[in-house]
Order: C-alpha cells, then structure tokens, then sequence
C-alpha cells in the first residue's frame, strides 16, 4: 500500500487519525497494559509507525500500572503497586486541560511516547496525567491505577480518557484530526464531547439540536469481547454525580437504566467492527440492527519474533520487517535451519524458569506453552481434567513440560483458585511431567514463551475468545497452535498442518469439558506427543508452514491496512 506520508517527521496539524485505548502495551518497562487489548493496541501502533499512518495515540498514563503479582506459599496471588518513573520513558508535555468530575475542576497534563517505526517514521503517545497541582488527593489518583477498584473511580477514568482525551490533543495542536478510533467502549465518551460541539442553540427541537450524523462520520469502534464484563455499565445515579447533564440525549445511550458505553460506541460511529470474522458474527447477534464488520486481529512481527528468529529471517527473507506478508517465503528455509533457530529460543525460556524454579526442564523434552489472563472461561485446567490420561501420555508416549503464565482480576475469585489449583499440581512434578507456573506475566516473559515452547495450547469455551493474538504471536516463530476452534484459530487452523484443533467442528456449537478433554488427550496421544519424538521432520514441515501461512497474513500491517481501506477513510 502507498504510504500515507512519505516523510519521517509531519506537523502536528497532518496527524489524521487519533486512536484511543485505557491501556497500551510497549514493553514490560512501560506497564500500562493489563493484557491483549493493551498489547493489541501496542502492536497497531508500532505498525502505524512501520507504513507512515498519520496517528495520535491516546491513553492514561497509570502511575501503579496494573499490579505486580506474586504467588505465595499457598498458591495465591498477590497484588503488588507496580513503581515506575515516567521521566525515564516519557516527556511532559506543557499544556494542561480540565475536565468537571462532580461539578469540580480537574486538571489533566500529559507525557507523550514516540513510537519510531523501521523506516523512522514516529507515532507519538499522549498519555493521560491527573497527578497535577492543585488537584485534590481524591482526584490526583485518578490515573494511578489501570482499571482501578469501583466504578466510580473507572467512570472518572473514562471521562479522562474520552472526554479529556480530545481536549489534550486539541491543545497540543492536533487540529486537523478526522478519524476517532475508539479500542473498545473504555473511550466512548470522547463521542459526547465531539456531539456537545455540534449543538444548535436556535433548534427548539431537543432530540435536533446535536448532529450526530456529523460525529458518526468521524468515528470507528471496535468491539473486542463477547463476555459481559468487558463492555462497561454506569448506573444512572453514578453517572448523574459525576458528570451532571453533561451527557445529551443520554436515554439513548442507555440500557436497563445504566450508560451504556459499548451503546453510546455503536450509536456514534459509522465504522463498527469486531475483531475476527466469528467474532463479527458474535457481535451482529449480540447487538442486532447494527452494521457490524470484522477485521482479525493481528500482531506486530518484528515485536513477537524471537531474536534467534529475527537473524534468520534478516538472512533469509530480507525486507521481512517492513513487509510481513514476505513471511510466505519462510517454506524455503531449511529445516536444519528452522530446527535449529527454535533450539535457541528453546534455551532461553528454559534457561529462565530452571533458574527461576529450579525445576530442571530439559531442551529435548516436549514443551507446552499456556499463558493469558487467568479466568474460568479460558480454562487454564481443562489439561488436567483427568489427570490418569495426562500421566499415561507422557508415561507411555514420552515426557511433557508445561509452562503457565498470567494474572487473574483483583476482584476473581474463581480466576485465582485456578492458579492455585495449578501451582499445587506443579508440586508433584516428576521426570515425566513437569509444570511450572511463572509469576507476574508480562511483555518480556510473553516473549520468551512464545518463541520457545514447542506447542501453544489455548482451551476457551466458545463462543467467547473475540480473537486471541497470543497464538498468533506463537505463529511467528514457527511455534504450532493447539487450541479450540473459536476466534482467530477458526481462520489460520489447518489441521497437521499449522497445527491442531480442539472441540466441535461447527462454529454455531458450544464447548463442553468433557468433550474438549477428550479431543486434547486423544490427539495428545494420537497425534503431537508421537510426531514430536517419532517424526521430527513433519513437525518441522509444520513449523514452517504455520510461519508462511499464518505470521505472513495475522499481523498488524495487515491489520492496520484494513482500517485504512475499510474504516478510516472508505
């Protein structure tokens, strides 16, 4: 595609398209990112800054970040402030703005990022900062902590996302802005802000004094989950307290009596989209009488290939970078070359948890891999549903290690007994089957697992995974996908070839744990544990295709390239 801007550096006033998200994920010393929505959005952008898009990020700066966790000798998580310094990272910008939480000012300052793409082009990062002098203490912490506890202090957030958002970048010089990309429902008040503008004080007609075909014009939305606690609900009271009459035309932004923010996303954009074609299908059955389309998630291939990966990639496909697609051509690598790439990436996250655990995981040894946020309907423990079948695989077909990674919300209960649950499984390792579970999942161990376990295992009820891009990031280094058919997998699953698929066949019928386990362990036995021991160059045959079929299309610059045809300016 022809670059936007052919130049490095553009004016203030060039910036085309402001993308809003809560969270944005960089890398593990920049924590304000809680999961794949914040590493999703990290990835978009580093794109835009590959292929010279005109964007502005926004976001809150979240002080404390998510929180640090750590397992105790019980199990369980526990919840740390994370520290950071912004001065390390950031520059403070000179311009502050305010926002009225409760009838009282709040000033907001800002620190940009710039994200410098592989040609040198940069998108710059304008973070969110309500610690400002003059602010109350109350009101000084509203950017501390991403997804904060209580839903007062998320509306306060959500006002200083969308609200103060738009007021930042104006005041920083970003006037000539045409596209609002709103990254989940967190921003939508950014569309209320742009609809107080467009008010006509001479139409008698209430429900017509706001142009809302003016401000549609101007707004994407994207919607990134199925699962209701992802598609934020303020109690109308709450909403009243904070923000007055501030909201226009507010009963139809409304739901059972609570702003709906996901509502005031679809009724304010004219783009809508969720973020695999399932998933769009989801979607237009969750919210019907919406136009809904899909684009698939993707992710950002310089960031997520191993470095072992990279050098090889340099030598073989050069241009890789600036082009994923390039990626195809990995069929015509050697599979000495292949094998023995991954057998470097494979050292290195073994070299960390044997010396984190001391669990004494071995290079030759079959490796799963299973990290993401740790909740009920991801299933962390669907592998170990009968544990009599798992210890027979490795007992009779050759041994196994597993890898675990992710953090549970403060407030799931259900999601930390999980973690407990395999951390005390981990306890009775032996030579045949070793666990492991790693504390504090972040960006760089993220890194680390998916470049070098051998077999990335993924076991949501369906219909609930929207995308699911830590796969994906798996696909760049070659590593094979075994996961339920749901998401992004019902796109790049091509059974002994890319990988393997887990549950029903038919995108319209639900998982069940008993038939899911049944699959995982049959084809575990059947299937993956005897072609990795017993037909190593089929699995490296693999290997390479999940590189040329699925890093080459399930990336970002693909992604991004979309937008720009489909939404941004169709």
């Amino acid at each position: 595609m022809e670059r936007l801007f052919s130049t490095n550096t553009i004016n203030l006033d060039q910036r085309k398209i402001a993308y809003f998200s809560m969270e944005i994920g960089l890398n593990a010393k920049i924590p304000t990112y809680s999961g794949g929505l914040g590493i999703l959005a990290g990835d978009t952008l580093k794109s835009c800054a590959d292929q010279h898009v005109p964007t502005v990020a926004i976001t809150l700066v979240s002080r404390k970040g998510y929180f640090h966790q750590r397992i105790n000798e019980e199990g369980y998580q526990i919840e740390d402030d994370v520290s950071w310094s912004l001065d390390d990272f950031l520059e403070l910008q000179d311009k502050i703005i305010s926002v009225y939480i409760e009838g009282r000012e709040v000033k907001v300052q800002a620190w940009k990022y710039n994200i410098k793409g592989v040609k040198g082009f940069h998108v710059p990062i304008i973070y969110l900062d309500t610690d400002v002098e003059g602010n109350s203490d109350e009101d000084r912490r509203i950017t501390d902590k991403l997804y904060g506890p209580g839903q007062d202090y998320r509306l306060k957030q959500e006002i200083v996302l969308g609200i103060g958002g738009i007021r930042m970048i104006e005041a920083l010089g970003y006037s000539n802005i045409q596209v609002y990309h709103m990254n989940e429902g967190h921003s939508s008040l950014l569309t209320i802000e742009l609809l107080k503008r467009t008010e006509n004080h001479d139409e008698p007609d209430h429900s017509k004094k706001f142009d809302k075909a003016l401000v549609r014009k101007k707004c994407v939305f994207t919607t990134h989950t199925p699962v209701p606690a992802g598609h934020d609900q303020f109690d109308m009271e709450l909403v009243r307290r904070l923000l007055g009459d501030y909201v226009p035309c507010i009963d139809e932004f409304c739901h059972e009596d609570k702003l709906n923010m996901t509502l005031i996303g679809l009724k304010l954009s004219h783009y809508i989209n969720g973020v695999a074609k399932r998933h769009g299908e989801v979607s237009r059955d969750m919210f019907p009488g919406y136009s809904i389309d899909s684009i698939t998630n993707g992710v950002h291939s310089t960031t997520w290939a191993g470095p072992s990966f990279k050098d090889l990639f340099d030598k073989q496909i050069p241009g890789w970078r600036c082009d994923p697609y390039s990626l195809r051509y990995a069929l015509r690598i050697s599979k000495a070359d292949i094998w023995e790439t991954h057998m470097l990436e494979k050292r290195r996250i073994l070299d960390y948890v044997n010396e984190k655990y001391n669990v004494g995981m071995d290079k030759d040894i079959l490796t799963i891999g299973f990290a993401r946020r740790a909740t009920s309907y991801k299933r962390p423990n669907l592998l170990f549903h009968d544990m009599n079948r798992l210890w027979s695989i490795a007992n009779e077909l050759g041994p196994i290690q597993i890898i675990f990674g992710g953090k549970a919300h403060p407030n799931d209960g259900e999601g930390k007994n999980l973690i407990k649950q395999i951390v005390e499984l981990s306890r009775h390792s032996n030579d045949r089957l070793k666990i492991v579970y790693i504390e504090n999942y972040d960006i760089y161990k993220a890194k680390l697992m998916v470049a070098g376990v051998d077999v990335w295992l993924n076991t949501p009820l369906r219909p609930r995974e929207a995308s699911g891009t830590s796969g994906m990031k798996a696909s760049v280094n070659g590593i094979l996908n075994f996961s339920v058919l749901d998401g992004w997998w019902l796109e790049g699953h091509v059974e002994d070839v890319t990988g393997w698929s887990i549950g029903p066949k038919k995108k319209n019928e639900e998982s069940s744990n008993e038939q899911d386990a049944d699959e995982l362990y049959r084809k575990l036995r059947e299937k993956i544990v005897p072609r990795y021991y017993d037909d190593k160059d089929n699995w490296i045959r693999m290997m390479r295709h999940t590189i040329a079929f699925n890093a080459s299309f399930f990336n970002t610059n693909r992604m991004i390239q979309q937008y720009i045809l489909n939404a941004y300016f169709n």
